[in-house]
């Protein structure tokens, strides 16, 4: 009867595969004629030796996966080397072959990116086989080269308080890194002082990298959605600096991630989460308001299923998991002069209120092993989520810009092994969909004070957007491990991604008053300006689309050069043609506007106009993106409890499509302005020309509107954006050097330095000049040249490259890792970082001064000097688990400009001064404590079943953790405030008196993850 079976087994096996090899005959002839390879930035690797008595030898090592049956052979070398040199992570067993039979050794796991060594010594036993199971866990050593980084496990995601089920949130474990949560819930990564667009995460070696818009992965642009459902995250390794060559089109942090299969056993889970306004302390304005608290709602559900299709053959992983969300929200008047005549009609739509968010995410994978050498996954991601766009601000609600977010990314991977190398190949298919979309289409009304500040805006939301990203790729990645003491890895990627981007700016008119005009109490019937958008016809076709040709190689070598120094030596090139921008040709109406008898104004500038005028023909694409990465690792001692570590590498990104696509767009579809007479409005009125015009209500109405641009022509006030001809890619170079080890039994300890340094930023310029070709004038106080564009036309707008930044950052890493004999773990990380740029963080129009170079650099916006974090775990009697997270941020840096008595114009920083003590010191601005208690129940039937239920008790100590600083430093007879080093560091008033710079602003996060107030969240499980 077993003979049957495993005959109809093999059968079975053998017509799988023989029409799964038919299958992917042809895709991989395809894919290699493109690309012959990329890299397993997701699995991991195993390497050691067998050493025998005298007389015998080991001739294999088989890598057993225990939970599905997954088998791989190395062969033995002669020196009694093996290496696998791509495993799923997981948990795994060893099959050891000799000549006189099998050594097994006992369960261990390895984890994802991990580079993993076990030996083996039996030279002092019998030579006959024992039946003794080898002990493994004290002799596998992890191999992280010159990386600087943290590997965060599936109990940490399991166990670790948070509200938003963001995957990523752990993601500040690792130095120099920071996990951003916004006051309207949406969240972001950061690397060191650069921006959240030089992210990349990859999940199941795939990057993610959103090419149109920012925060780095598709999806994560203004949304407080997760992109991925945390239910099918295994397990991720955070990179924050100096990773391998096969990591492509990122500068600061890198994320690796793999996605849980089934197995050979049926589990699944479900689980609810739950929390609202009755679960939470009040805010700040709540606490002043007598209306109390705005109702508040987070509900996630979801469930996952996993198990065996053909047991041993093919197996299933299915999940999903929703959220929807009322956060709150406070709306109140930005200024506070003339809030007392607001008429009734709009002084109930001011308070705390709430705004809702809905997302779906869904994932399934299916993976199929016909033999011991081939690999077959399917996989498919769906993220869909809608939200309404109202923050806390002075707009009301009728003026929110609402999102759709829709996202398909799908992947079938063929991994082949052979005896002494691995080829793995990758296809992929990506959708992306971002979609901001006003709530009514309507005007849109600002109401201002006397000075020009807005008390509210209502109507319609102003701009109309709908961008995002499609295509294939093919990757396929090549490990030869066949010559003792080298592994060698090639890789090439190809894609082909069609890039969109439909930008209306202004789409619903925008109506400015002044209220307080002509001594009126509240004026809402004259208005001193109207913008918006208006297609030409003349420019093309306001949506941009791009179809981009992505390629990248790379080699990498890990060459280890004794048994104690190892070098990780790798190069790789990457190549991106955007037509939209190579092909782009000038209009000859752009032409026009700046020629030297339109515009003699640049006849005298300071940059060449021609260096941003294409013909079609002179631009090329950018091709120099050489990016060495070097990384080394020395052990001093035999038993490599202590390693020296560090490593040098260029990094490049990408150009952002949003940026790239304005010189099309604007040409197009741009906005217009015209000012209305206002006499007595000495802070508002203009002198009588075509775009200065007496008010007319008709001028409320589209046809009015159309009147009044027929007035100038069909361009007339359009601004004119150009992009340099030779545009570069941005990059980072990081430098890193450390030290760990394992400094107590269970600690493993860390000690690190990194050097980062960003170039070729994107940035956006003015390109006016006076009629003698300056930006600024000679004398007075220091102002852009606005109102010196080109005749009939907006602002000259000048698209380069130039930001900057560097980081200099030391920090002190502790780990304690979760095993059944030790059930608690610990990972805290403290990171001392000096950071500078030469723009505020996060912004690329700098159009205070004529040139990039003429910013001063200054300590970065977006970096605190000091950060710490620290998580943990405790398993506890009566089937409990403690766990908690303490996060603890110096103030940021706050910058604001000011005019010296002589008129010339600065920038200055100040730190925030809302730093109290906590803890460590005097050094904390953002104090946050959080803490989660959960109970499990074993049940009686379905194997381990059993029911989960918890607690999450956020920001325990109540915190108030602000986002936003007043950085008004206007003062009397303000003066800079420099350090010893010379630099500007804040600003003092007459009496020498550090201007304040105000701590309120916007609360960090609210309901939807980051720092909230104390907020009680209860949840329930259930699996098997």
């Amino acid at each position: 009867m077993s003979d049957r079976v495993n005959e109809r087994v093999r059968v079975r096996r053998s017509r799988v595969m023989e029409v799964a090899a038919a299958l992917m005959l042809g895709v991989s002839l395809t894919a290699v004629a493109v690309a012959p390879a990329h890299a397993q930035e997701s699995d991991a690797s195993l390497r050691g030796t067998v050493t025998m008595p005298a007389g015998t030898t080991a001739t294999q090592v088989v890598a057993v996966e225990v939970n599905t049956g997954y088998r791989r052979t190395s062969e033995v070398r002669p020196d009694g080397g093996y290496v696998f040199a791509s495993l799923r992570p997981g948990l795994y067993r060893l099959e050891i072959v000799t000549g006189s039979g099998t050594r097994n050794t006992d369960e261990f796991r390895l984890s994802v990116a991990q580079n993993a060594q076990l030996d083996f010594n039996f030279a002092g036993e019998d030579a006959g086989a024992s039946d003794a199971i080898v002990v493994t866990g004290s002799k596998m050593r992890s191999m992280e080269g010159g990386e600087v980084g943290v590997n965060i496990s599936t109990r940490l995601i399991e166990q670790l308080p948070q509200n938003n089920r963001n995957f990523l949130a752990f993601a500040d474990l690792a130095p120099g890194v920071q996990f951003v949560t916004g006051a309207n819930g949406a969240s972001r990564l950061q690397g060191g002082a650069q921006d959240s667009r030089t992210v990349n995460i990859f999940i199941d070696g795939v990057g993610q990298k959103d090419y149109v818009l920012k925060n780095g992965v598709t999806g994560q642009d203004s949304s407080q959605g997760n992109p991925f459902p945390q239910l099918a995250v295994g397990e991720y390794r955070v990179i924050s600096s100096n990773y391998k060559a096969e990591f492509d089109q990122v500068s600061s942090v890198a994320i690796t991630a793999v996605t849980k299969s089934g197995t050979n056993e049926f589990h699944g889970e479900a689980f609810v989460d739950y929390t609202d306004q009755s679960l939470r302390a009040k805010t700040p304005t709540e606490e002043r308001s007598p209306t109390g608290k705005a109702r508040t709602r987070d509900f996630q559900f979801g469930g996952a299923l996993g198990g065996p299709i053909i047991k041993d053959l093919m197996h299933f992983f299915v999940t999903y998991e929703g959220k929807r969300q009322q956060v709150p929200v406070d709306i109140f008047p930005g200024s506070a002069n003339n809030t007392a005549n607001i008429p009734a009609a709009f002084q109930s739509q001011f308070g705390s209120t709430n705004r809702t968010f809905n997302e779906d995410l869904y994932f399934g994978k299916i993976d199929l092993v016909p033999s011991t050498a081939d690999l077959f996954e399917l996989s498919l991601k769906v993220r869909k989520e809608t939200g309404e766009g109202i923050n806390s601000g002075s707009n009301l609600r009728s003026n929110s810009i609402d999102t759709v977010v829709n996202e398909y990314r799908g992947l079938a991977r063929w991994e082949h092994t052979g005896s002494n190398w691995v080829n793995d190949l990758k296809l992929t298919y990506e959708y992306a969909q971002w979609a901001p979309t006003p709530r009514v289409f309507e005007n849109s009304f600002v109401f201002q004070d006397a000075n020009n500040a807005q008390i509210f805006r209502t109507g319609g939301g102003a701009n109309y957007q709908d961008k995002g990203q499609k295509g294939w790729g093919a990757q396929n990645d090549f490990t030869f491990t066949g010559i003792s003491g080298h592994t060698f890895k090639a890789g090439v990627k190809a894609k082909w991604v069609s890039l969109k981007s439909l930008q209306l700016n202004n789409y619903n008119p925008v109506y400015f008053y002044n209220t307080q005009y002509n001594g009126a109490t509240w004026n809402d019937a004259t208005p001193y300006r109207v913008q918006f958008g208006y297609d030409s016809g003349l420019g093309g076709d306001p949506t941009v689309k791009s179809d981009n040709f992505q390629f990248g190689a790379y080699i990498q070598d890990d060459w280890e050069v004794t048994s104690r120094l190892t070098l990780n030596l790798g190069l790789r090139w990457d190549y991106d043609r955007t037509p939209a921008y190579v092909n782009f040709v000038t209009s000859a109406s752009s032409l026009a506007a700046v020629s030297p008898t339109n515009y003699p104004n640049l006849n005298n500038a300071d940059y060449k106009i021609a260096d941003y005028i294409s013909n079609g023909k002179n631009r090329k694409t950018f091709k120099g993106a050489w990016q060495p990465r070097i990384g080394f690792s020395y052990n001093f001692d035999a038993e490599k409890r202590y390693t020296l570590f560090g490593g040098f590498g260029r990094s490049y990104d990408r150009n952002q499509f949003d940026f790239v696509q304005q010189e099309t767009q604007v040409g197009s579809y741009s906005t217009r302005t015209f000012n209305f007479l206002v006499p007595g409005d000495t802070r508002n009125n203009c002198a009588p020309s075509s775009t200065c015009v007496a008010w007319n209500a008709n001028y409320l109405t589209a046809q009015g509107r159309a009147q009044l641009v027929s007035s100038v022509g069909a361009l007339g006030g359009s601004e004119l954006r150009f992009l340099k001809n030779d545009l570069k890619v941005p990059y980072s170079d990081q430098f890193s050097l450390g030290l760990r080890g394992r400094v107590l039994p269970l600690f493993e300890a860390e000690l690190g330095y990194s050097h980062v340094e960003s170039h070729d930023g994107f940035v956006w310029l003015l390109g006016n000049r006076r009629p003698d070709g300056t930006f600024f004038a000679p004398t007075g106080n220091q102002s852009s040249p606005f109102g010196n564009a080109p005749p009939g036309r907006g602002s000259i707008i000048l698209g380069d490259n130039g930001l900057e930044t560097k980081a200099d950052s030391v920090y002190v890493k502790l780990t304690k890792s979760y095993s059944a004999s030790s059930p608690w773990s610990l990972n805290a990380t403290y990171t001392y970082t000096d950071a500078v740029e030469n723009r505020q963080f996060g912004e690329t129009f700098s159009l205070d001064y004529p040139s990039i170079k003429d910013y001063p650099v200054l300590a970065s916006a977006g970096v605190p000097r000091h950060r710490f974090v620290a998580a943990g775990s405790v398993d506890a009697p009566l089937g409990f688990t403690f766990s908690g997270k303490v996060t603890l941020s110096s103030a940021p840096f706050v910058k604001g400009f000011y005019n010296d008595t002589a008129g010339i114009r600065h920038i200055a920083v100040i730190e925030g001064n809302n730093k109290q003590p906590f803890i460590l010191g005097d050094l904390w601005a953002l104090r946050q404590v959080d803490l989660a208690a959960t109970k499990y129940i074993k049940l009686g039937f379905l194997g381990n079943s059993r029911v989960r239920l918890r607690v999450d008790v956020l920001n325990v100590l109540n915190e108030n953790n602000y986002t936003t600083y007043n950085s008004n430093f206007t003062d009397t007879n303000p003066a800079p405030l420099f350090n010893r080093d010379n630099k500007v560091v804040g600003v003092v008033n007459a009496a020498g008196n550090p201007v304040d710079n105000g701590r309120f602003g916007d609360l960090s996060g609210f309901s939807v993850g980051g720092n909230p107030p104390r907020t009680f969240k209860f949840s329930a499980g259930f699996s098997f």
